[in-house]
């Protein structure tokens, strides 16, 4: 599976850029998530890379192949990138079967494609079902009632699934009446006879041709196989369809209709009709968005597992931030057109790069605490909290403030001096949608009105991030608050503690239950408390707090 490359790439409709100066690279075999809230160009950007947008500008690689670049003229159409796009409308043909809807694409292809004698490899396959031709017959009297009929759709669906056939080679098993023999044994060797004679013919035909035959039954002529621009036979459509049918367990469903089928079920087959042509890239706008709440946690299960199956590199878009935590092997944070952090979910999480992105990630919420102050000569933070409250933050790695600063300085200077370079490029359009810092949301209890005023930060103005799981209630704890709310879900119970006008939200594990209006003292415990600068929004480290 291929790696997939994005360099420079922006979409600017007029002046407003939907993605903004976009680089990323997607590792072959990923789950990569594009994440983000709506409007904020990722399924702009998913677009982009499958070939239904076209970029303002930039470089896509998908592999060793150039599929769009804006310099060199480049632009490789959608259909012929081998992706698959998954909608979040399923888009099922409503007067089409399940089996005419996974294999409505597959009746479409014709190119070149190897010259293989289908005959005598569905043959082989036959003979080794017919080697055991005992578990042949089990599996069919499998599907007989209690009347003694049999049921001859389930019995070819076994067949299929058992020896990964098509349904044309199940039908001929079953026409076989080996459950019918008088001596199983001697019926097996005469219908092994007449498929190995398949075989031989097909290398004699081969032979007479001056082709090569592979151990699949493809041609070879001095080395390379033998291509011809055609379709797909019906064996190899069936198998197809068939392929996909046993990863997402709908072989039953064959016959039916989308509108018998559930929200799941026609999901199912949505994910079925985008692996049958086998996509070296399998690209997923937000389709889980129309399922119910506990069918959703069932298929990121089956996502996940789909993605190891198949080995596919997987693009998936979401707003939805536990989706993208669950299902990622790495994410892709987008706010405004502009990439904010690409990590690993865990790392999103535990280290994210600015207040945006530790806002974002997490359920509850991070809890925002205003904090002024100074750094220590030992390397602490003296800090003000809570209007009053005074506590330090010790940096789990040794942090100098000044120097922490004087870089921020010099890439702001650099990006001045790069966006300065770019205005003066022929063809520039100025961005309207402005980046602007992430208003975060300290809570309290009476909410101030927001005017919208900017405020002017120092380098003494911080930000701390507090993880709800960080909140300890702990009857020696060092901070003293009240129970404003307290939602039991049995295996674990949110509690919102109000200090002062302050409001914490804190994760209490266990079957735990509070009474509104209760004093307790609590914690803030763990060394994954995160700082950030007020005047920049961005990260400056990670400790623990002591509180005084």
């Amino acid at each position: 599976m291929p790696k997939i490359t994005l360099e420079h790439v922006t979409k600017r409709y007029d002046k407003f850029y939907a993605v903004d100066d976009l680089s990323l690279e997607i590792e072959d075999n990923s789950f990569v998530t594009l994440l983000g809230p709506s409007g904020c160009g990722k399924t702009t950007t998913l677009r982009m890379i499958a070939g239904l947008e076209t970029p303002t500008s930039g470089k896509i690689t998908i592999g060793d192949r150039v599929v769009f670049d804006s310099e060199e003229g480049i632009n490789i159409p959608a259909n012929k990138r081998k992706v698959g796009f998954l909608f979040q409308n399923y888009a099922l043909w409503p007067n089409m079967t399940v089996y005419e809807n996974i294999s409505f694409g597959l009746t479409n292809v014709k190119e070149e494609l190897p010259v293989i004698y289908h005959d005598a490899k569905a043959a082989e396959r036959m003979l080794v079902a017919l080697n055991k031709p005992q578990e042949i017959v089990k599996t069919i009297e499998e599907c007989v009632d209690k009347k003694g009929k049999l049921d001859e759709k389930k019995a070819l669906i076994k067949l299929i699934d058992a020896y990964e056939i098509s349904q044309y080679s199940a039908k001929k098993l079953l026409g076989y009446n080996l459950q019918k023999a008088g001596n199983l044994e001697a019926e097996a060797n005469k219908q092994k006879e007449l498929l190995q004679k398949v075989i031989e013919d097909a290398k004699k035909d081969a032979q007479s041709k001056n082709y090569t035959l592979n151990e699949d039954y493809t041609c070879s002529k001095d080395g390379n196989v033998v291509k011809e621009v055609r379709k797909l036979t019906k064996e190899e459509i069936d198998l197809a369809v068939r392929r996909v049918s046993r990863i997402v367990k709908i072989g039953m469903f064959m016959d039916r209709y989308p509108a018998e089928l559930s929200g799941g079920q026609q999901q199912r087959v949505a994910i079925a009709r985008t692996l049958a042509p086998e996509p070296t890239v399998l690209f997923m706008d937000e389709p889980l968005s129309n399922l119910d709440a506990k069918l959703r946690l069932e298929m990121r299960s089956e996502l996940q597992r789909l993605h190891l199956e198949t080995g596919s590199t997987f693009v998936y878009v979401t707003h939805d931030q536990m989706e993208a935590m669950t299902l990622a092997t790495k994410i892709c944070l987008i706010d405004n057109g502009v990439l904010q952090q690409y990590d690993a979910p865990l790392t999103v999480y535990s280290n994210p790069n600015n207040l945006f992105v530790a806002d974002f990630v997490g359920n509850p919420s991070i809890n925002f605490i205003d904090a002024c102050g100074t750094q220590n000569p030992d390397g602490s933070l003296a800090l003000t909290i809570f209007d009053d409250q005074k506590v330090t933050f010790h940096f789990n790695e040794e942090t100098k403030l000044e120097d922490w600063f004087t870089k921020q300085d010099q890439l702001e200077a650099e990006q001045n001096q790069v966006m300065l370079e770019k205005s003066k490029q022929k063809g520039y359009v100025e961005k309207t949608n402005k980046d602007t810092n992430f208003k975060y949301h300290v809570a309290l209890i009476d909410e101030r009105e927001d005017f919208g005023d900017e405020e002017e930060y120092g380098r003494d103005d911080f930000v701390l991030g507090i993880r709800p799981e960080a909140i300890d209630i702990d009857e020696g704890g060092a901070l003293a608050g009240e129970i404003y709310s307290s939602m039991p879900t049995g295996m674990e119970t949110t509690v919102r503690l109000a200090l002062n006008n302050y409001l914490l939200t804190g994760v209490m594990f266990g079957g735990l239950t509070y009474a509104l209006g209760d004093r307790v003292t609590f914690n803030l415990k763990g060394d994954d408390i995160v700082l950030f600068s007020r005047k920049n929004g961005k990260m400056i480290g990670i400790g623990y707090l002591e509180v005084h």
